[in-house]
C-alpha cells in the first residue's frame, strides 16, 4: 500500500495525544495526578493539539476534503465513522477535566468521571482507529490479531513517554509512570516483533488461483498486464518496498522507537532533575521518530489482493 504522509501523522500524532489524555484522565479519576493546574494545562493541551493536528493531517488524505463531514452518519457499520464520532466527543470530557482541573483546582466529583470518561473514550477511539485496518480481509498483512493491540500500546508507551517527561519538568517525578513507560515500550516492541515475525511467515491467503476461480484447472499466471501504463490502483495499493529496504528501516524502527526511548527513560530515572528532564524529552522525541518510520513500513509492507490481477503471486 501507497504509504500516505498525511495518514502516517495522523495515526502517529493522534496516537500519542490520546495515549497522554488518557493517561492522564485515569491518574486524575484515581486522585494521583498532581494538583498543578498549570501541569495538568500544558499535559491535556498538548494531547489536545497532538490529536487535533491528527485529525487535520488526516483529512488531506481524502479526494474531497469538503465531504468529510458524510463519515459521520455510517457510524453503524463502519469503524472510521465510528472513530471520527468517538474523536470529537473525547474533547468533550478533555474540556470538563482542564476546566476542572486549571480553573475550579479540583479533581474529584464531576472531574474525576470527566477523567473516566476521557480514558476510555482515548482508548476507544485509538481502538477504532487500529479496527479500520484491522476489518480489511483484503489486506492480510493487516487482517490479522496483532495489528490492534499494536495501536494501543503505541498509543500507550508514546503517552507515558510524554507524561513521564512532563511530570519531570514540572518537578513531579512519578516513578510509577517511568517504570509503566518502560513496560509499555517493551510491550510496544515485542509486539511489534511478533507482528513482523507473522507477516513475514504467513503467506498469503489469496492467489492467482482463487482470486480468478480457476484453480481447479491448474495454475494460473498473468498473460498481459491490465493497463499499458500506471493506474490508480497500481499507485496506490501495488506499492513495493524491497526487503532490503524495509529490513533496513525495521532496524531504524527499534532503535529508535523502542530501545532509545527505553535506555533514555531509565537514565531519566537515575539521573538529578538537571539531566533527567532532557534524557525523557529525548526518549518521548526518539519514539516519534520511531513510530513514524513503523507507521510508514506498516503501509509499504501490505499488500492488496488487487495485485493479483498485476502479476502477483500471493496477496
Amino acid at each position: 500500500m501507497h504509504p500516505a504522509l498525511s495518514v502516517i501523522l495522523f495515526t502517529t500524532l493522534s496516537g500519542a495525544g490520546y495515549g497522554l489524555v488518557a493517561l492522564m484522565g485515569g491518574l486524575a479519576a484515581a486522585g494521583r495526578l498532581p494538583p498543578d493546574p498549570w501541569l495538568a494545562g500544558v499535559g491535556l493541551g498538548l494531547g489536545s493539539i497532538a490529536i487535533a493536528a491528527g485529525l487535520i493531517a488526516s483529512t488531506f488524505h481524502l479526494g474531497r476534503p469538503e465531504r468529510a463531514w458524510r463519515a459521520f452518519s455510517q457510524w453503524r457499520s463502519s469503524w472510521l465513522s465510528r472513530e471520527g464520532v468517538l474523536s470529537l466527543l473525547t474533547f468533550l470530557p478533555i474540556l470538563a477535566l482542564a476546566y476542572g482541573a486549571v480553573i475550579e483546582h479540583d479533581m474529584a466529583g464531576p472531574w474525576a468521571i470527566a477523567g473516566v470518561a476521557t480514558a476510555l473514550l482515548a482508548v476507544a477511539t485509538v481502538y477504532c482507529t487500529a479496527m479500520i485496518y484491522r476489518s480489511l480481509k483484503p489486506i492480510a498483512h493487516w487482517h490479522n490479531g496483532w495489528v490492534a493491540p499494536g495501536y494501543l500500546l503505541f498509543a500507550a508507551m508514546s503517552g507515558a513517554l510524554w507524561l513521564n517527561a512532563i511530570l519531570l519538568g514540572f518537578g513531579e517525578a512519578d516513578r510509577l509512570i517511568g517504570a509503566f513507560a518502560l513496560l509499555s515500550t517493551a510491550a510496544a516492541a515485542a509486539v511489534k516483533l511478533g507482528y513482523w515475525r507473522h507477516i513475514d511467515g504467513t503467506a498469503g491467503e489469496s492467489s492467482a488461483e482463487s482470486a480468478t476461480g480457476l484453480g481447479r484447472f491448474g495454475a494460473v499466471r498473468l498473460l498481459e498486464a491490465p493497463h499499458t501504463g500506471e493506474n490508480y490502483l497500481m499507485r496506490e495499493m501495488g506499492f513495493r518496498i524491497a526487503r532490503k529496504h524495509a529490513a533496513k528501516l525495521r532496524r531504524v524502527a527499534l532503535l529508535a522507537g523502542f530501545a532509545a526511548p527505553a535506555l533514555l527513560t531509565i537514565l531519566a530515572m537515575l539521573l538529578p532533575p538537571i539531566g533527567a528532564i532532557p534524557a525523557a524529552v529525548l526518549a518521548a522525541l526518539s519514539a516519534m521518530l520511531g513510530l513514524l518510520v513503523e507507521r510508514w513500513l506498516f503501509f509499504a509492507e501490505a499488500k492488496h489482493a488487487v495485485t493479483l490481477y498485476y502479476g502477483a503471486a500471493r496477496a
